[in-house]
């Protein structure tokens, strides 16, 4: 962050200043915990928590100031307050008054899955011309998004930012602080049907998206995906996919199996022959919309090529990782949905060797999609032919291991949590054989038995 002084920050939040107003403050921080000296402390409160406890926390360790929606019952005369009504709503439309002291265009992006993917994807490609700003992890949501943009220092020439949401008007108001150049949604899906009714909600609540583009700004969307074909923003609108009315075509693919993807891109103004190091057809459709944004922004033939050529997967995001003894892991722990549970499947029975291990735990937050999503799995386990699936959790016990079973998989196994199937997991797992991991990440913390596998001495 550029140094910015305690009057900007104010002005920024429209909140009342107590203290010095040309006290400096060099970065934002939520946590008291970490925080750096002469950074700005935002204490968030939720359900459980309230950060107005930790304040004197913070600024003991150096915190330049803080915002605080209650002034503490002791004020200190060396630090700086703002008083705002919501402390959240501040550190947003902080971010919103820095973006704008940065003249570079901005990639917005969202959707039902693929997003840190599509952002890891396209932040490469652009970085082999332009310094560039992505998202840190999957850091998507009201915090994590403002915070990025407040990370831009003068040195970066473009961003990339990654958005979710759990609720209608949140990718509005991030878009109000973001203002991007080119807006992007991947795909529509069975995900937080929890908390949307249908997919139609879903893609109302991804379209607001588009509502806070740049003038001259640019709407990418995934031309295969039947419900985003019935979106029409009032905007420049290019679609990517294979269908044959996509301005930007998906032609001659080839699935290499765990070894990634080879097809050719095809827009008006180039053809682009790509080879992604990463495994699943699904990539064709990222790596599209990843060449029309890159293509807007600028960049030749050699450098969209190379990039995605260069493409290195976020941690625990469909990662083919090779242990001793010829053992393979399709460690996509991160999270999971019906679709992408589906696609990984795909991805191991085209496991060539030993034995093809499906270790699949709870999909959450499907509401309505809950017992077909999980049944969805089961069955193409069993149709797949993988050798055997270590279930895990209420929900596939209950609806992923009989459909499984009843598509004649051979070996189905149940369990209540991730430990207790670790022990049959390592006496399955032989030389040769590939694992795939895959859950819900708040539900079976998948990632932690990667890390098992990872150090285990085999």
């Amino acid at each position: 962050m550029i140094t910015v002084t305690a009057a900007q920050i104010c002005a920024a939040a429209q909140g009342v200043l107590f203290g010095d107003e040309h006290t400096a403050v060099t970065a934002v921080s939520t946590d008291s915990r970490t925080i750096a000296r002469g950074a700005w402390f935002v204490p968030l409160t939720g359900e459980r928590f309230d950060g107005h406890d930790y304040i004197d926390m913070a600024l003991e360790k150096g915190a330049a100031g803080c915002f605080c929606a209650r002034l503490p019952r002791k004020v200190r005369d060396d630090r700086t307050y703002i008083l705002v009504e919501d402390t959240r709503r501040a550190l947003r439309d902080l971010s919103a008054w820095y973006r704008d002291q940065f003249d570079i265009p901005i990639v917005q992006i969202t959707g039902s899955m693929g997003k840190t993917t599509l952002k890891e994807l396209l932040a490469g490609i652009l970085s082999q011309r332009y310094c560039t700003l992505r998202t840190p992890g999957n850091l998507n949501g009201d915090i994590g998004a403002p915070l990025t943009l407040l990370s831009l220092m003068p040195e970066h020439q473009t961003a990339v930012i990654e958005t979710g949401m759990d609720e209608f008007g949140q990718i509005r108001a991030l878009g109000q602080a973001i203002r991007p150049d080119a807006a992007i949604i991947t795909i529509i899906d069975d995900v937080h049907l929890s908390h949307f009714g249908s997919r139609e909600d879903i893609l109302r609540a991804k379209a607001e998206i588009f509502e806070n583009l740049r003038p001259g700004g640019l709407a990418i969307l995934n031309g295969d995906d039947e419900l985003l074909n019935t979106l029409h923003p009032d905007c420049e609108t290019v679609r990517c996919g294979s269908l044959p009315d996509c301005a930007v075509r998906i032609t001659e693919l080839e699935d290499l199996g765990l070894e990634g993807v080879r097809c050719t891109i095809v827009t008006r103004k180039e053809r682009y022959p790509l080879t992604i190091p990463a495994p699943g057809v699904h990539m064709a459709t990222l790596a599209a919309l990843a060449a029309a944004a890159a293509e807007r922004l600028g960049l030749t033939k050699e450098e969209i090529v190379s990039g995605v050529a260069s493409y290195v997967p976020a941690d625990n995001r469909l990662r083919i990782e090779r242990l001793p003894g010829g053992r393979i892991m399709i460690n996509d722990s991160y999270n999971a949905n019906p679709r992408s549970v589906r696609a990984d499947v795909k991805i191991l029975s085209r496991h060539k060797g030993g034995k093809k291990i499906a270790m699949l735990g709870d999909m959450t937050e499907l509401g309505s999609a809950e017992a077909p999503g999980h049944r969805s799995v089961g069955e193409l386990v069993g149709q797949l032919g993988i050798d055997v699936l270590l279930a895990v959790g209420p929900r596939s016990g209950e609806h992923m291991v009989p459909a499984a079973r009843a598509a004649g998989c051979p070996d189905v196994r149940w369990y209540p949590d991730r430990e207790a199937a670790k022990e049959d997991l390592l006496a399955l797992f032989a030389p040769g054989d590939a694992v795939l991991l895959k859950a819900s990440h708040f539900f079976g913390r998948f990632d932690l038995m990667a890390d098992y596998l990872r150090e285990y001495p085999f």
